[in-house]
C-alpha cells in the first residue's frame, strides 16, 4: 500500500490539507504501508522552498512523518514536480504518438470569444476543437504566427465520445459520469510545465500510489483523471474523496469560523495531540465513540469504512475542550517544558536554556495553578504575569468596586499578621490558619477580607484559590503590594 499527500508550497499549510495528509497517515500507519509526500510546485511564481520547509515544519509538529519525499529521498525520486518535467514530456510524446493529445493553437481571446458564445447560447462549454482538424499547411501556419508572437502551442487530450467513466469510491460508492460532458482539457502548457490532472496522475503511477485519499473538491478532477489512465493503459488506484470541513455556520470555512494555517494553532497555544487528536475526528467515528483518544489507539482503530461523506464541522469550542483535557494531563515538569516560549514570548522569563533550578521550580508552581484553568498555552502569560512582574497592572473597576474604605481595617490587620511570619512559614497551611483566624475573630464573612486581599495582590478580582496564589507569590511580593494598595488605592 502506497498513499501519498503533494501539497503546493505556495503558502502556509492550511487545514484542510493537513486533515488530508492525516487520513492518508493514518491509513497508511493502520496497514503497514508507505506514505510519500510531493510537492506539485509548477506553479513557478508562487511556489517557494521557504514553503517547503514550513511544510515539514507542521507536519512534523503534528507527528505526521514521511517514508518517501523531496528531504528523505526515495526509490521513485525526483519528489518535485519540477524536477520531473522530462517524465512529463515522455508521458505527453506518448500520448500525442497515440493520438489521444493534439497541439492547440488557440490564443486566449479566441477561447474567451467561444465561451461567451456558449453562455450566450444557454449551452454548457465545451472547447470546439478547432485545432484537432487542421490540416499540415494550417498547422504550419498557426506554428509560425505563435513563434511570431513568442508563445508555443499547448497540448489538448482527446476526450473520447459515448464513454463512462465510473469508479467505486472508497468512501462515497460509486460514482460514474459521461465523458460526453468533458471539454477536450489542456494537459501541457506551451512552456512544458503540466497540468494538474496530467501530472498528477503520471506522478501515481510512476510512484506507484496504490490509494489516492483527497477531499471531494477532487471529484470533478477525476474523470479526466481516469481518461488519462486509460489512454496510457495504466489501472487507477483506489480512490476516496473526504468530506468538506465546515464551521458552526455550516459555511466553508474561513479565519473568523476556525479555518487558518496549522502555525497559527500552535501559536494561539493548542498541542499537537490536541489538534490530532481533535482532526482525526473530523469525518472519522472512532468505533466505540469515544472522543479522548491517543495517537497509537486512533491508528488501530482507522478504517475508511467509518469515514463519512458527509461535511465535518470545525467547532472551535470543542477543540479548545479537548486542548483543556490534554493540558491537564501534562504533568508539571512536562507542562513547564511546554509553557516556558509563551512565557518567554510574553517576556515573563528569559531564555529557557539560562533558568536555574530554582526558577523552574518557582514557574512549575506558577503554571500548576492554572493548569484546571486554560485551554491553551497562549493564555498562560496574560493569566500568570502577576507573579513575575515586580510591578503590577490593577483593574480600574475591580479597584472601584472593591478596594473601598471599609476594606481598610482588614488590609491593615492582614499586614500585621502576615508580617511575623518568615519565609520558612510562608506556607498554604500557614496562611489559611492566620486569615481564617482574623475572619473568625471580627466574625466576617470571607469575601469581605479574602477580596481585598486579592484585588491588591494581584490586581484582579479572580485568581487561583487565595492562599494558593499568596503562597506561590511569596512573602516580600505579597507584603509589599499590600502596602502599596494601602497607600495609593485604599481611601483613607
Amino acid at each position: 500500500m502506497r498513499v501519498r499527500i503533494a501539497p503546493s508550497p505556495t503558502g502556509p499549510v492550511h487545514l484542510g490539507n493537513i486533515h488530508t495528509a492525516l487520513f492518508n497517515w493514518l491509513f497508511a500507519r493502520k496497514y503497514g504501508g508507505k506514505f510519500i509526500l510531493r510537492f506539485e510546485d509548477t506553479d513557478l511564481e508562487r511556489s517557494d522552498r521557504k514553503w517547503e520547509e514550513l511544510i515539514y515544519k507542521e507536519m512534523r509538529w503534528l507527528g505526521l512523518d514521511w517514508d518517501e519525499g523531496p528531504d528523505v529521498g526515495g526509490p521513485y525520486a525526483p519528489y518535485r514536480q519540477t524536477e520531473r518535467l522530462e517524465i512529463y514530456r515522455q508521458y505527453a510524446e506518448r500520448l500525442r504518438e497515440q493520438g489521444d493529445v493534439y497541439y492547440c493553437y488557440c490564443s486566449p481571446e479566441e477561447l474567451e470569444a467561444e465561451r461567451k458564445a456558449a453562455e450566450q447560447s444557454g449551452t454548457v462549454y465545451k472547447y470546439s476543437r478547432r485545432c484537432l482538424h487542421l490540416t499540415d499547411t494550417e498547422r504550419k501556419a498557426k506554428e509560425e504566427e505563435l513563434r511570431a508572437a513568442g508563445r508555443r502551442p499547448v497540448l489538448r487530450f482527446r476526450v473520447p465520445e459515448g464513454v463512462t467513466l465510473a469508479w467505486d469510491d472508497l468512501i462515497r460508492g460509486r460514482i460514474e459520469t459521461a465523458s460526453d460532458t468533458i471539454s477536450d482539457f489542456v494537459i501541457m502548457r506551451g512552456n512544458g510545465i503540466p497540468l494538474y490532472n496530467f501530472a498528477v496522475v503520471v506522478d501515481d503511477i510512476t510512484m506507484k500510489i496504490s490509494h489516492v485519499i483527497r477531499g471531494e473538491g477532487h471529484i470533478s478532477n477525476t474523470p479526466m483523471q481516469l481518461l488519462v489512465y486509460r489512454a496510457l493503459g495504466e489501472r487507477p488506484p483506489a480512490l476516496g474523496h473526504i468530506g468538506h470541513i465546515l464551521g458552526t455556520d455550516g459555511k466553508k470555512l474561513s479565519k473568523r469560523n476556525g479555518d487558518a494555517y496549522v502555525g497559527d494553532y500552535r501559536d494561539r497555544g493548542f498541542l499537537p495531540e490536541a489538534l490530532f487528536n481533535f482532526l482525526a475526528l473530523l469525518g472519522w467515528t472512532p468505533p466505540d465513540g469515544q472522543e479522548i483518544l491517543s495517537r497509537e489507539a486512533i491508528i488501530e482503530a482507522f478504517e475508511l469504512e467509518r469515514v463519512g461523506k458527509s461535511p465535518a464541522i470545525f467547532d472551535l469550542e470543542k477543540l479548545e475542550w479537548m486542548n483543556g483535557v490534554y493540558l491537564r494531563s501534562l504533568d508539571r515538569e512536562e507542562l513547564v517544558r511546554r509553557a516556558l516560549p509563551y512565557l518567554q514570548r510574553a517576556g515573563l522569563v528569559g531564555e529557557p536554556g539560562e533558568l536555574t533550578a530554582a526558577q523552574r521550580e518557582q514557574i512549575g508552581r506558577v503554571v500548576g495553578l492554572y493548569q484546571e484553568r486554560i485551554k491553551t498555552l497562549a493564555e498562560i502569560g496574560p493569566a500568570t504575569e502577576y507573579f513575575f512582574r515586580d510591578e503590577i497592572e490593577y483593574d480600574a473597576k475591580a479597584v472601584q468596586k472593591v478596594l473601598k474604605a471599609a476594606s481598610r481595617p482588614h488590609l491593615e490587620a492582614v499586614v500585621a499578621r502576615l508580617e511575623h511570619l518568615g519565609a520558612e512559614e510562608w506556607r498554604v497551611e500557614t496562611l489559611e490558619r492566620e486569615l481564617d483566624g482574623y475572619v473568625a475573630e471580627q466574625g466576617l464573612r470571607r469575601l469581605e477580607v479574602f477580596q481585598p486581599i486579592r484585588v491588591a495582590v494581584t490586581g484582579r478580582t479572580a485568581s487561583p484559590p487565595l492562599f494558593d496564589t499568596l503562597a506561590v507569590l511569596g512573602r516580600e511580593k505579597v507584603l509589599r503590594r499590600l502596602r502599596y494598595a494601602l497607600d495609593h488605592l485604599v481611601p483613607g
